[in-house]
């Protein structure tokens, strides 16, 4: 058998591997740890709209791996939930490999959309696992000192004020697409929804679009800051989640508005609960 004839059948064996069942387990795996943590995050940014945080818990990742880790067998939660987000950076690698189920899922644009996703899910793992191995500065470092840190950095550059503005705009834009999209339903061509029952159906549509807008519309919040800390050369403008939850309570409709973005992001934690289900693979 010739090189070109093994290169052949070795991406066959790769291609096999990434749409096979233990592929499919980790990427379902993947959607239910996601779905954990947007639950906690949700649960302490409620916390704090009502005041009863103390002033001590994150509305991120980091305070929702706190969280975590304080419940029973909290360790063990912690690998689990670690091991499962490197089963979804796979399944997002295999993605931007080989393309994801659909008509379109070969698309260039979907494959690197894939890449960028793999990326954030290699950073996920990696703070979550280090976190469980006992290294508490790492997955519950704050995020929004990381985020000033990297926006001080970014600010410090030759035309790192124009890089930092444009940044947050497409920050922004990304959000506001985010919540566009939900809002628009279009995770339905993502999901099985003729293996679902009505009353599922009904359920997942409102988790998809509630959370998924809450989530928008975080997103595109924490770009206003960066827009606004790039245009004031000010890199403590600039905001992680915690922070950016914060903010929603200084609004004009106060602790109540932050009140709808934190049940929005438990709506998106359960969300992809039902994509651990549902989700086509």
């Amino acid at each position: 058998m010739d090189a070109y004839a093994w290169a052949l059948r070795g991406r066959g064996e790769a291609r096999r591997a990434a749409t096979g069942k233990a592929m499919a387990v980790a990427a379902r795996g993947g959607f239910a740890a996601r779905g954990l943590l947007y639950v906690l995050v949700g649960v302490i940014a409620l916390q704090i709209a009502f005041g009863q945080d103390g002033g001590r818990r994150q509305a991120d990742r980091g305070g929702a791996l706190e969280e975590l880790s304080g419940k029973p067998f909290g360790a063990a939660m912690l690998w689990i939930v670690g091991v499962a987000l490197a089963g979804m950076g796979l399944w997002r690698l295999s993605e931007a490999v080989f393309g994801r189920a659909g008509p379109d899922g070969a698309k260039p644009s979907k494959r690197v959309a894939a890449a960028g996703r793999f990326l954030v899910y290699v950073f996920a793992t990696y703070s979550v696992l280090s976190y469980a191995a006992g290294d508490r500065g790492s997955g519950s470092g704050s995020s929004d000192e990381r985020t000033e840190d990297v926006t001080a950095m970014a600010l410090r550059w030759p035309g790192g004020q124009w890089l930092v503005g444009l940044a947050g705009a497409a920050v922004v834009v990304v959000g506001l697409w985010m919540a566009v999209r939900a809002v628009r339903k279009k995770f339905r061509k993502n999901l099985r929804t003729g293996a679902m029952s009505r009353r599922a159906a009904r359920m997942t549509d409102l988790f998809g679009v509630v959370g998924g807008a809450a989530r928008g519309a975080v997103l595109a919040m924490a770009g206003v800051f960066a827009v606004v800390a790039a245009a004031r050369h000010q890199p403590g403008k600039a905001t992680g989640m915690d922070d950016t939850l914060r903010s929603f309570r200084e609004l004009p409709a106060g602790p109540w508005l932050l009140v709808l973005v934190a049940l929005g992001l438990a709506a998106f934690g359960a969300f992809s609960w039902c994509n651990a289900r549902w989700c086509k693979l």
